[in-house]
């Protein structure tokens, strides 16, 4: 089981419109649906933890933090991130870090 964070990102989402569509027009099965949603959990969160490297600094002021279900919420005001050429200042961001070295392939 892998998480679903990123079935709210843009590419989750026009996955699953996507899917209802082919559902609703009955080109594919609910069951299908499903199959091809955790497929995508599972290579999105392979894929992110294999391919990329980047790393970017961010410093900010902490509002609010949780830790529920091995899952760390945080969400901070005025942050600043950084990389080696840019600098990206927001008002309040929003962080769900989860351990993926736990789950299971």
């Amino acid at each position: 089981m892998s998480y679903q964070l990123y079935r709210n990102t843009t590419l989750g989402n026009s996955l699953q419109e996507t899917l209802d569509e082919l559902i609703q027009s009955q080109q594919v099965t609910p069951q299908l649906a499903l199959q091809v949603l955790l497929q995508f959990d599972k290579a999105i969160n392979k894929s992110l933890a294999s391919q990329v490297r980047n790393k970017m600094n961010f410093k900010g002021h902490l509002n609010t933090y949780r830790f529920c279900d091995n899952v760390w919420t945080f969400v901070l005001n005025d942050i600043e991130f950084r990389d080696t050429t840019d600098v990206i200042t927001v008002d309040k961001v929003k962080i769900v870090a989860c351990d993926g070295k736990g789950l299971p392939n």
